[in-house]
């Protein structure tokens, strides 16, 4: 029995990944709020890079198979352009909070969208480009431009998901070349790089029960990718993607409940046209893709 002939387990992972990045997001959010952001990265790309590892090393042809790539320059660009994504999200999560952060963030299958045309050679339809359109304008019922003060703040978000975009549409492009064993390998070496690059000179002493939430931080980022990737194995991404729209709600809850945030009227229905915009464009996907 193949592992993508069980597609209710492959949904089933999808909603776990997504509640446990919540959740890594959630303890990002607090640890990045006690200490410098660059440091939580760098502790948290420690662990992820020792897991890569250790997954490497128990496959077949060990960790020089999963370091071999066909396209270094690129893999190494990918991996380095979703170190800082990662960075500048945590950073917008203290800053805004998970709410607002995650409902602008939310844009990004529309972004991938919008990109795969120059980036990947894919052709984007008239439907397509028209929910694009619309869940740009649900960015801006979030954003509010023109309504009170505007916050300049609230672009950090958006930022973060141009950069997750870029790096989906990236992942997609490797997947051409290497495997996904290769890929994951170079996300959490070359991220490990970068970020202590960065990281050590912003280090900070950490009290004992911090040390407790860093670890946890540190499991529950490892695990939600690895979660990711099963689910991909057991059901087909076009399937099981729009799930991915749950962390938006998984994350919404734990930061009202955990962090007393609010979600604001034009939040909430901004995020809504989003979503429902974002979903659009990925059942057309699907259908271009089983037209031809």
């Amino acid at each position: 029995m193949s592992s993508k002939s069980n597609p209710k387990a492959g949904v089933w992972l999808m909603l776990a990944a997504m509640f446990v990045f919540a959740v890594t997001d959630a303890l990002s959010r607090y640890m990045a709020s006690e200490y410098n952001v660059f440091m939580v990265i760098m502790v948290r790309y420690w662990f992820f890079a020792v897991f890569v590892i250790a997954l490497a090393s128990r496959s077949a042809g060990g960790v020089m198979k999963a370091a071999r790539s066909k396209i270094p320059l690129i893999q190494g660009f990918r991996s380095v352009l979703i170190a800082v994504e990662v960075l500048v999200m945590v950073a917008a999560f203290t800053i805004l909070g998970l709410v607002e952060s995650h409902a602008v963030f939310a844009v990004y299958p529309l972004m991938v969208a919008a990109l795969s045309g120059p980036v990947l050679g894919e052709k984007v339809g008239w439907r397509r480009w028209l929910a694009i359109g619309v869940g740009f304008i649900g960015v801006l019922v979030i954003l509010q431009p023109g309504f009170g003060v505007f916050q300049v703040e609230a672009l950090i978000p958006l930022l973060a998901a141009a950069m997750f975009a870029l790096y989906s549409l990236l992942t997609r492009y490797v997947s051409r070349h290497d495997s996904s064993a290769v890929s994951f390998f170079w996300m959490g070496v070359i991220g490990a790089l970068v970020t202590t690059g960065i990281g050590v000179f912003y280090w900070q002493p950490m009290t004992q029960s911090d040390w407790g939430w860093m670890a946890a931080l540190c499991v529950t980022a490892a695990g939600s990718h690895y979660m990711l990737i099963r689910a991909y194995e057991f059901a087909e991404a076009s399937a099981i993607q729009p799930l991915a729209y749950s962390q938006l709600v998984f994350a919404s809850a734990l930061g009202m409940f955990i962090f007393s945030e609010t979600l604001r009227n034009n939040v909430a229905i901004g995020a809504g046209i989003v979503i429902c915009a974002g979903l659009f464009t990925l059942w057309r996907e699907r259908v271009v893709k089983q037209r031809d």
